[in-house]
């Protein structure tokens, strides 16, 4: 053998830990040694014996891997699932919120809602990377150290519920949807036609500006009978990664411009603040009503959005047992 086989050695035997060396170096040039004096044997001359069994035996860093059993991905199937669970579950929960939590403080301290929806995409997009290089990292670790925590092995125990898939099961959900998008739309048409509180010469005076009958007012008005169609969608048909998407369309078109009239004092009709005395802005007990009701908004918005995605998942992840079951 010539030096191109020490130097195929070396190549593998270099990647592995220094007190494997010695043993996996003699097993290396044993096989080599076995596969030339069989092409020999066949009538294949020295070099072009060693050329071909080197280049059969592939790559010498992948040799040596599967020699020692080292992986050569970042998560092998071993942590795969695990992985993948907590990325998903740690990502719903802390990109969510930290957007928001974002999105509120720089609305109060910049007054902008378009540089608070840009800072909280940042953040967004920020805490995903975050989120899914130390999680990575710590099951990288895991596949590289051969670690395993308590807790990590699979058991009958963690077995998901079946989803109810039937309209039955959805019922519920339509009926509650349906009843509080009428009362909702209820509302906002009551205040303007039977408002509760009165002008010194009787007239009613509208809790909302009256003056966004001719914008936005209308506009929230369709979207809830588009939440109304999307409800008996979900009912139809079910969640899916489509419906997801809707039902995030539909949250960011209420959400943000109700959040952004109700930051520049555009929602509350005026005379309703003067006739009542009532200032959103004055804070008690270190917090203002303002920031009370731009938080439980956007708080919500984000949980159903958040919860949309959620269902969405567990629909596809579990989606019909029953074919599965079939196929197999």
């Amino acid at each position: 053998m010539t030096s191109l086989t020490d130097r195929y050695i070396w190549a593998a035997v270099r990647t592995v830990p220094e007190a494997q060396r010695s043993g996996l170096e003699p097993e290396i040039r044993e096989m080599i040694e076995e596969s030339i004096d069989v092409r020999l044997a066949a009538g294949d001359d020295p070099a072009s014996a060693e050329r071909a069994t080197l280049t059969g035996l592939g790559d010498p860093e992948r040799l040596a891997a599967d020699y020692v059993d080292r992986p050569l991905v970042l998560v092998g199937p071993r942590y795969y699932l695990e992985w993948l669970r907590l990325l998903k579950t740690i990502a719903f929960i802390s990109v969510p919120i930290a957007a928001a939590a974002v999105f509120v403080v720089q609305l109060f301290t910049t007054g902008s809602v378009g540089g608070a929806i840009g800072s909280a995409a940042a953040t967004a997009i920020s805490v995903t990377v975050h989120v899914g290089f130390w999680t990575t990292l710590l099951f990288v670790i895991l596949e590289r150290t051969g670690s395993t925590e308590a807790g990590m092995e699979w058991t009958v125990d963690r077995l998901p519920e079946l989803p109810d898939g039937s309209r039955d099961g959805r019922r519920s959900e339509l009926v509650a949807s349906l009843v509080f998008l009428a009362v909702f739309a209820g509302l906002i048409l009551w205040q303007q036609v039977r408002p509760a509180v009165r002008a010194e010469d009787g007239s009613g005076i509208p809790l909302l500006d009256p003056a966004l009958w001719t914008s936005w007012l209308p506009w929230f008005l369709g979207l809830i009978v588009a939440e109304a169609f999307f409800a008996t969608w979900i009912f139809r048909r079910g969640w899916s990664w489509s419906a997801a998407a809707v039902n995030l369309v539909l949250g960011v078109a209420f959400t943000v411009p109700a959040l952004q009239l109700w930051a520049a004092g555009d929602l509350l009709n005026p005379a309703f603040l003067d006739a009542t005395g009532w200032d959103p802005g004055v804070a008690t007990e270190g917090w203002t009503v303002s920031t009370i009701v731009t938080a439980s908004v956007l708080v919500l918005a984000v949980w159903d959005v958040a919860d949309g995605f959620l269902k969405a998942g567990r629909a596809s992840g579990a989606a019909s047992p029953r074919r599965v079951l079939a196929d197999h």
